[in-house]
This record gives C-alpha cells, sequence and structure tokens, in this order.
C-alpha cells in the first residue's frame, strides 16, 4: 500500500514555544502515491495572546483577523485523525512538532504530545543541509535551486507553504516536480486541454515485439539501484511506489 504523506506546515505568534507563544495557523496537504489527493486541512486559530510584530511581518497574520477564530480545543480532534499514521513532510520540523506538541500538552492529551508516536516525521531542512551543505536551504532558496514556482508567495502562509514544499519535496526526491491531483491529468477545457495526451491507437496488425524477462542477476542489480535511489534521496524511488501502490490496489 503507498504511504500516506502529509506535508505540514504552521505560523505561529512568535518563538520560541517555551515563552509560551502558540499556533494560529496550520496548513496540510495529503499525498498518496506522489499525487494530491485532494484532501487538506487548514484553519486560522486565536491563539488568545498577541503576536509579536516580527511573527506579523513574517506571515501578515494580525490579531484583529483572529478574533472569532476557532481555538485550538476545537479543531484538535480532527487535525489528530488528519495527520494520525501519516509521514509528516516538515520543513525544520522541530520548530513545527514543538508546536503541536505543546497545543496537546495545554489541553492535557498526554497521549498526543508526542508527534513522533502516532507519525514519522521526515525534516526536508535537514535533507536539504545534507545534500546542499554550506548552501542556503531556506524554502525560498530551495525553490530556486529547483525550479519550483513560488511566485504567489510574498508572505509566509502555511497551506500556500505546504503545496510548495510538496512540489519541492518531489522535485528533491528525483520524481516529478508538479504535483497535479490524482485522475487529473486531462479535464478537458475547462482544466486547459489534454496538452499532448491524445490516445494514438498502433495497428492492430502490428509486428509484436518478442518479451524478454529479467535474469535473476538483472533483476538483483536492479533491486541494488533501487535501494541505492532510496538511500539518496531519504525515501523510497518512485518505481517502488508504484509497485506498492500497484500491488495494494489488487491486494
Amino acid at each position: 500500500m503507498a504511504t500516506r504523506y502529509v506535508v505540514l506546515d504552521t505560523e505561529t505568534t512568535g518563538m520560541p514555544v517555551t515563552d509560551g507563544h502558540r499556533i494560529i495557523e496550520i496548513g496540510c496537504v495529503e499525498v498518496i502515491g506522489r499525487r494530491l489527493t485532494g484532501r487538506n486541512f487548514h484553519v486560522y486559530l486565536q491563539p488568545d495572546r498577541s503576536s509579536d510584530e516580527g511573527a506579523i511581518g513574517v506571515h501578515g497574520i494580525t490579531d484583529q483577523f483572529l478574533i472569532g477564530k476557532p481555538r485550538f480545543a476545537e479543531v484538535a480532534e480532527e487535525f489528530f485523525e488528519f495527520i494520525k499514521g501519516a509521514e509528516l513532510i516538515i520543513h525544520n520540523a522541530p520548530f513545527d512538532v514543538g508546536f503541536i506538541n505543546n497545543e496537546f500538552a495545554l489541553l492535557g492529551q498526554q497521549d498526543r504530545v508526542d508527534v513522533t508516536t502516532y507519525c514519522t516525521v521526515l525534516d526536508t531542512l535537514a535533507m536539504a543541509r545534507e545534500r546542499h551543505p554550506g548552501q542556503r536551504n531556506s524554502l525560498d532558496a530551495l525553490c530556486k535551486r529547483y525550479g519550483v514556482d513560488n511566485s504567489g508567495r510574498e508572505l509566509h502562509g502555511a497551506l500556500l507553504d505546504s503545496e510548495i514544499l510538496a512540489d519541492v519535496y518531489l522535485a528533491m526526491t528525483g520524481g516529478q516536480t508538479s504535483l497535479s491531483l490524482a485522475g487529473n491529468a486531462s479535464d478537458g477545457a475547462e482544466g486547459g486541454g489534454n496538452q499532448g495526451s491524445e490516445i494514438r491507437r498502433l495497428p492492430a496488425d502490428r509486428r509484436r515485439a518478442p518479451v524478454i524477462a529479467a535474469s535473476e542477476a538483472e533483476l538483483a542489480e536492479h533491486e541494488a539501484r533501487l535501494a541505492i535511489i532510496a538511500k539518496s534521496a531519504g525515501a523510497p524511488a518512485l518505481w517502488t511506489q508504484l509497485v506498492e501502490a500497484e500491488q495494494g490496489a489488487t491486494a
């Protein structure tokens, strides 16, 4: 069965969390089989405290805007169910995980105060630093390095940053660089046309090509290559994920 990923980002009143700062926005997008499923979780939160001016300068979310928004306690169960069992992809994971753990701790939900007990966590910042030592590895820098469009990102926003990070993660792990919705490869005129995806039929009387099965040695070499790719990328190779997804569909 294909791994379920949740690409996650938060915005906060400031930092560090030990100074009583709180989450004011959570944005998550779900990815299965290296495709966005269309399932998102996004909410603004009333933190019951003011945001630092420096934080507002980063995300642009004012105290006035957050008046009347739900508190974390009101969305905690829905949020937990959305991320439970997933592999979380986060840029600078210790920051977001620390704030999430704190929010559950403030509710007295001791079974949820450590995200790593019900999710696995992949930190794309740590991955980027390992691959590009000595270079800038902010999300904007990675977008430029991997050719990901972030032209709409004037300010930080949890949902937008999650969507951008999903594209960056795919590019970093050697896959496609655009996360189209699953099953949305061709939407006709409303979706902008199929852009070269026309079905071209082969003649029925064409000469059949012989099918030559791989030898055991070739299969072993193939598996070794996939292992090298997975180690380098920090995630299973696309081929491996496709095979697992197909096996899960037929199980």
